[in-house]
């Protein structure tokens, strides 16, 4: 990681600690600063970073987008890791945060992500209302039942299944890329008006640059059978 990519994530941990820290549950304020501070690479508040200083704009404009879409995030993974999704009791090396602490306050904590990932964007005065309805309907399609939640529910229904390549793409795009996509673009709404970061990114040329990122590498034929999957995994049961 580079040193400018290591600013980024060192300024948007900051960020997200200033806004755990309106917690007002100490046990919950615990289990969801245990959630964000395991280790994670920020990839997806560094794309929120990258785009705005592609487009020359002032980085604090970023700093509340970036931290919500981190707090969808690791909203997902709590989900992810229950015992009524992948059951999984390790998460980068950790024990997961309803094994840690247990599956009510998980599962408390992964809603409070959610709800405030919304709060801190409809609230950010450094930017145009409109601005802010842009954001808040990009992000929530891509978290929601047309995107990442999507892809879950794919993947629990794709469990011991044998599934297409067509359709492990489309689980892996909505499961992960849609939320990756919604870091670097969005509606148009006020290019020359307070433009921020995830605007419309214009021509073909520049979303092309992205495409790698939304696609998670499915490259057999679409018409080849794949094996079936473990849930969560994307291996075949062991």
């Amino acid at each position: 990681m580079t040193d400018e990519f290591q600013s980024y994530r060192d300024r948007v941990n900051q960020q997200l600690q200033l806004h755990l820290d309106q917690a007002s549950s100490e046990k919950l304020l615990q289990a969801m600063q245990y959630a964000v501070f395991n280790g994670g690479k920020r990839i997806r508040p560094l794309l929120v970073y990258l785009t705005t200083e592609a487009f020359d704009s002032p980085i604090l404009l970023a700093d509340k987008t970036a931290c919500a879409i981190e707090f969808i995030h690791c909203y997902s993974l709590i989900h992810d890791d229950l015992p009524a999704m992948d059951d999984d009791s390790l998460r980068r090396g950790k024990p997961t945060v309803h094994i840690k602490f247990d599956e009510a306050t998980a599962i408390l904590a992964a809603d409070a992500f959610q709800s405030l990932a919304f709060d801190l964007i409809a609230s950010d005065d450094q930017l145009t209302p409109e601005i802010r309805v842009d954001l808040v309907r990009s992000i929530a399609h891509a978290a929601g039942a047309n995107g990442m939640v999507a892809g879950q529910m794919i993947d629990i229904e794709s469990e011991g299944q044998s599934i297409s390549a067509d359709e492990l793409e489309l689980m892996h795009n909505r499961k992960t890329g849609d939320l990756i996509s919604a870091s670097v673009k969005s509606r148009r709404s006020g290019l020359l008006d307070g433009f921020l970061l995830i605007h419309t990114l214009g021509g073909s040329g520049v979303l092309d640059r992205f495409r790698l990122i939304q696609s998670q590498g499915v490259h057999c034929s679409p018409s080849q059978p794949v094996n079936p999957i473990r849930r969560g995994t994307g291996k075949p049961p062991q």
